[in-house]
Order: structure tokens, then sequence, then C-alpha cells
């Protein structure tokens, strides 16, 4: 493992170095539209385990496997379910991940001893065109320590990770600054496990009624589903809007929605979108969070946002941020 801080490429120029690293066994954290993926071969179990170690992520849950095509699906996994193949063909590359049984070229590692594994590929040209230089499928969760805010920029995988990466190839802000959709669909009938940047209402509108069955107790069957999970450092409490005016003696940070409440004493404040823009929003949450998180605030005050198309993902990861501290961290 390197030592002192992990080499930062620029996406330009450096993916060939970057794919030279995981073809050898490393790891890279690289930008995809959702946000940050901390990467590793996928068919190398002694690389993944390297994930594992990086994230101080328990071995019970599962990774997500990245492809740099959607045709390189049949070729990895075999036969594909037709309603799985379907909603490929419909969002991918894009923010939706798929369930289809894991191929015997896929460590058990990488499942978390699972039959099942999560695929997707990426809708960011420099993810795709990493993975195609590697030549191989990448495991690749996101590049922050196990249950803490998911980073969205290259300086929070630094600040978080540090040495316990070796590439970070750098791509700015990611476009949509949540993680992606995870469905079942092996069975026909489509199952979320994860609400994520790919809203509800796209995939009604693509197959019709869809079953949301998000939140895991025991071993997950998709990564990111677990109750707590997300969790800045500082104790999170989440509030509908109305109930966020009064502050506390300038010692809390407040996440509002689309605008700061006259009168209240904050000791920070951060506005997601000041137009109401939901999807706006889903792309400063983690940002947004990663700066209250580092004003010294005795807690952050986290305003629900209108419960419709991203704004589910929002309100998603802020419960689950919450319940980290209402279980005790």
């Amino acid at each position: 493992m390197s030592t002192g801080y992990p080499r930062v490429l620029p996406v330009e120029g450096g993916i060939a170095e970057a794919a030279s690293v995981l073809r050898a066994g490393g790891l890279v954290a690289f930008p995809t539209e959702t946000v940050y993926g901390l990467g590793a071969d996928a068919l190398d179990a002694r690389a993944v385990a390297r994930i594992f170690e990086a994230k101080r992520r328990p071995s019970f849950d599962p990774l997500i496997t990245h492809l740099a095509d959607a045709a390189d699906l049949a070729g990895l996994v075999g036969r594909v379910p037709a309603a799985v193949e379907a909603l490929a063909e419909r969002f991918w590359p894009g923010p939706l991940t798929l369930i289809v049984d894991r191929p015997a070229v896929i460590p058990p590692i990488v499942t978390s001893g699972l039959d099942t594994m999560a695929v997707r590929v990426p809708d960011e040209p420099s993810a795709r065109a990493l993975i195609a230089a590697a030549g191989v499928p990448v495991a690749a969760p996101s590049a922050n320590r196990f249950g803490q805010l998911s980073p969205t920029r290259a300086e929070h995988v630094v600040a978080g990770l540090g040495a316990a990466v070796d590439v970070v190839l750098d791509g700015g802000p990611t476009r949509c600054g949540i993680e992606s959709t995870i469905v079942d669909a092996r069975g026909g009938h489509p199952v979320v496990l994860r609400l994520g940047a790919l809203p509800l209402e796209a995939l009604v509108e693509a197959v019709g009624p869809v079953t949301v069955r998000s939140g895991s107790s025991g071993q997950p069957v998709a990564p990111g589903t677990l109750a707590a999970h997300y969790a800045p450092r500082t104790p999170l409490r989440v509030v509908g809007a109305a109930e966020s005016a009064a502050g506390d003696g300038g010692r809390r940070g407040l996440l509002a929605f689309r605008e700061r409440p006259a009168g209240g004493d904050w000791a920070a404040v951060e506005v997601l979108s000041p137009a109401g823009d939901l999807t706006v929003a889903a792309a400063r949450l983690f940002d947004a969070l990663h700066r209250l998180d580092a004003a010294g605030v005795t807690e952050i005050v986290a305003e629900r946002v209108p419960d419709m198309g991203v704004g589910r993902a929002i309100n998603d990861r802020l419960g689950r941020a919450a319940a980290t501290w209402h279980q005790g961290g």
C-alpha cells in the first residue's frame, strides 16, 4: 500500500496510467455521474479485498460491478433475463444498477457470498474509458469510509481515504451527486432495492408499476441498503421546513432546501436549490453535507425535500444518515 497521499491525476491524460494500476491489483478512485467510486479489478479477489480494507467495509455488504458497455453484460453473465435486458437497453449507460446472477468468474468476495451480483454501466465517459482501458469489469463502491458521506469531488476522496487509494482520477464534481437506483428485475416484475439518481417515475414510465423495497436488516441483498448509512461525523437530524426556523446560539448547522429561514442563529447554512430544482439539490447534497461536517457545528439540521422524483432518494439518504446517530453510530 502506498504511503502519504494518493497520486491525483486529471482525467485528461490520466486514464492509461490508472488502468495500468487496476490491472496490477491496485485501487483507483474515479468519477462517475453519481459519486466517485473506489475501483478494483472485479476478477481479482485480492484486489477486491483491498476495497473492503480501505473502506473498513464489513464483508457482508456487496459491491457493484461496473462495465464499459451494455453489450459486455451478456459476455460476463451469459443468459440475461428479458426484463433485465429491457431495462439495460433503456437506461444504460446511466444511474441504474441491475441485479443479475453472479457468474463463476466473479469471486464471491465481490458479492459478499451472494449468488446475485449488482452491475451497471456508468454514464460518465471517463469512467467507461477507464474500464475499457483496464480490460476488466471493475468492482467499485463509493470511495469513502464505510457508512460516511459519499464523495462527489476528488478532494473528498483524498480527505476520506488518503493513502489507502493508489490513484485518484480527478474529473471535477459529479453530475448527479447521489448513488444509482438499484433494481432487481430477474423475476420479470421490477423491485427497487435502493432509491437513487434514476427517479422512480422514469422506471414506471418505462416498465409500468414497480415495487419499492428499500432498507435492509441483516445481510444486505444490494449495496447501500442498510438502515443506517451515508452519515456525516456530526450528528444529523431531519425536520420539515417549518421546523427549521430557529437556530441554537450559533452552534448548529442547517441544510435547507430552497432558502435560509428568516431569523434563527445558525453557525453555517447550506441551501441546496434556491429554485427548488430537485435535480440540482441532489447534485449538491453530499457536497453541502461535507462542508457542514467540516464547519465545527454540534448538530446538522436537515430539511426534508418534496418526496417526488429524485427527492425521494434525497430524503432516503437523509433518513439513513439520521438513523446512524439515532442508533448510536
